[in-house]
């Protein structure tokens, strides 16, 4: 299963596709755009989430920083058969963990840079 992501470029505003067909969603007047996610690092800042697996759990690091500026709100793990998420704000640790499910795909969002992605092996 795929995350998607839909943000208003007006206001900022995010929204949780559960399934996509292709409708618009508007907000302030516009259609919301898709987030692509990346998955390869070429900023100074690291934002692909990284992983360890340890007793049949997952824990998910991104080396990134914590400021009131610039931080990973959320760290979500997603499969076909379940999608968890946990919320950070400044000052916390850019860590996470959740049950390991192989094959699943762990994101990362950025308030500046937006969404990352590393598939679970």
């Amino acid at each position: 299963m795929e995350l998607v992501i839909k943000k208003c470029r007006m206001c900022g505003e995010m929204v949780k596709v559960l399934k996509d067909e292709g409708c618009n969603i508007v907000c302030c007047g516009k259609p919301m755009e898709t987030i692509v996610p990346n998955s390869v690092d070429a900023a100074f800042e690291k934002h692909v989430p990284n992983y360890e697996v340890k007793d049949g759990k997952i824990y998910v690091t991104v080396n990134h920083v914590m400021e009131d500026e610039h931080y990973i709100e959320w760290i979500s793990m997603v499969s076909d058969e379940k999608e968890c998420t946990k919320y950070l704000k400044p000052g916390m640790e850019a860590t996470a963990h959740f049950k390991y499910i192989s094959g699943s795909t762990i994101y990362a969002y950025c308030n500046k840079h937006e969404l990352w992605k590393k598939e679970v092996e």
